[in-house]
């Protein structure tokens, strides 16, 4: 079945809330400046020990941290910035399961010409994410044409998830790229929280249904 990663969790009553709406990933954020869930360090090691019921992924534009994973334990990584394929080099060394972010600004990517690069390097899935107009990257609300998305997952050889603007509403809208053979899932920021910035239950669990459960009927 396709997994549901929400990312941003802050608390541990996020922990128990997504884990309970039938998020299988929740992404812990450090090394992201100005981040809106930025944790430190101790923080962070503090959420990962408290997920029994969901699995900690985490979220970084850093360049190395392996010494942050050696400390949390956490053994899911993803890479949110503008990592080269070296890092994710470094980091299958200490076996753990990297995820890669391929960003999209309109039509374009920039690691696109690196996906080769990063499989050899070791790379266990990509996530492909829009780039706000600003620049900005994560949490953008910003949605890929499906057209898009599937013209870039189809130049890769491992699992994806999709990120960007991702809803319960929107789940038919990306019926093509859910029935990719190389789906694993959604990440959603934005999309899982009600109009005050908090996780939302009920969004989860519609999260949930539309672009997992429904998936794999």
């Amino acid at each position: 079945m396709p997994e549901l990663k929400v990312c941003g969790a802050t608390s541990t009553a996020d922990l128990g809330l997504l884990a309970a709406a039938g998020a299988d990933l929740v992404g812990l954020w450090h090394g992201v400046p100005g981040g809106h869930a930025d944790l430190t360090l101790g923080r962070l090691t503090s959420l990962a020990a408290a997920a029994h019921l969901i699995t900690p992924v985490l979220v970084t534009l850093a360049a190395d941290v392996r010494d942050v994973l050696a400390v949390s334990g956490i053994r899911v990584v993803q890479l949110h910035g503008y990592q080269p394929p070296g890092t994710v080099r470094a980091l299958k060394q200490l076996d753990v399961h990297v995820i890669k972010v391929l960003h999209v600004s309109g039509s374009s990517c920039p690691e696109r010409p690196l996906i080769r690069a990063y499989e050899r390097a070791g790379v266990d899935s990509f996530l492909v994410d829009a780039v706000g107009a600003d620049g900005r990257i994560g949490s953008t609300a910003r949605s890929l044409p499906p057209a898009t998305v599937l013209d870039l997952v189809d130049a890769v050889s491992v699992p994806f998830l999709l990120a960007g603007g991702i809803t319960a509403a929107n789940a038919d809208a990306f019926a093509a790229v859910a029935a990719h053979p190389l789906f694993r899932g959604v990440d959603v920021d934005t999309g899982a929280r009600d109009a005050l910035g908090a996780f939302d239950a009920a969004k989860v669990s519609a999260l949930r249904r539309n672009w997992t459960e429904r998936v794999a009927a």
